[in-house]
């Protein structure tokens, strides 16, 4: 398989949201209204349509599931271990890590549901939303709690509010309850979908940023190789751990190799930390992952 050919077309999507935010009068403010239209409408209704739309089997779904957590949980325990590393802990700034240990572990949704849909088609779509319907609240309660802590603010009601929490939930117990999609909306939703992915990743590549990369080097460059490296190993161990099929596999080896999320620069914004380092991580980690993926997905899977 072609892996650089079935990646370029949600690559090209971000270059294009980059070079129209940067270069025309479609400028950032424009892109934030957009991000906040997928992130708080069009993506939740596609990641209920996804689940939904298939009725999901837990027996069949628990080793994927098994092993998807098992991951989330090893990549939090890296990220957060980073400064009590002999020689390495000594040379990071705590508050810069609290607010950057999230770029270790969390993915971009946008270009992982386009991604999951290219390479195994609605199943492939249904596996990577069962997957962020459980490892997105533990994802969010990790990234959210340090800094919380460290500002003295609670992190229940970001849970409470999180748009791809209240998508997955209300998915998954419409699934288990056996309800489906009316006919007469089914083609409608579909389309919300289809526009979702479309302008998540225009969103994704208008949203990335170059300042800030100078500083906090290794502290970045430890940060970077947990998602891109030893994410993908740690998928490949855990494919094999749990005797997981070949469709499973590789939408876990996808998953552990998307780039970041982008809302990890306004999580880290919105709770007073460092937020044009942790944008210039997220623009590297976006980069990052046109080599991540094909390296999990080419040379790790074959």
């Amino acid at each position: 398989m072609n892996f650089a050919q079935l990646l370029f077309p949600d690559f090209f999507l971000i270059l294009c949201g980059y070079v129209i935010c940067r270069f025309s009068a479609l400028n950032r403010s424009v892109w934030q209204q957009v991000e906040n239209l997928v992130y708080f409408f069009l993506f939740p209704v596609l990641l209920f349509h996804s689940i939904v739309k298939s009725p999901l089997d837990l027996a069949s779904a628990s080793s994927l599931i098994g092993a998807g957590l098992c991951l989330a949980l090893g990549a939090i325990a890296l990220s957060y271990s980073l400064p009590y590393w002999p020689w390495l802990g000594r040379r990071l700034d705590r508050r810069d890590h609290a607010a950057s240990a999230q770029v270790g572990f969390r993915f971009n949704s946008f270009i992982g549901l386009a991604l999951a849909e290219r390479l195994a088609g609605p199943e492939g779509l249904l596996m990577i939303a069962v997957l962020i319907g459980f490892c997105v609240p533990l994802f969010n309660i990790a990234a959210v709690w340090p800094m919380a802590r460290q500002a003295q603010t609670g992190f229940l009601r970001e849970l409470m509010r999180n748009p791809l929490i209240i998508g997955t939930a209300t998915g998954l117990a419409a699934n288990l309850l056996g309800f489906r999609m009316p006919d007469v909306l089914e083609s409608s939703v579909s389309r919300i979908g289809a526009a979702s992915m479309a302008l998540g990743l225009m969103a994704a590549g208008a949203g990335l940023q170059w300042g800030s990369l100078r500083q906090g080097q290794l502290l970045s460059a430890s940060v970077l190789l947990i998602k891109h490296l030893l994410m993908p190993l740690m998928a490949l161990g855990l494919s094999v751990a749990f005797g997981l099929n070949p469709t499973q596999s590789t939408i876990l080896l996808a998953f552990s190799a998307l780039p970041t999320a982008s809302t990890c620069y306004v999580l880290a914004t919105r709770m007073g930390y460092n937020g044009p380092y942790v944008a210039g991580l997220v623009t590297l980690s976006t980069l990052a992952g046109m080599l991540s993926l094909p390296f999990a997905l080419g040379v790790l899977l074959g």
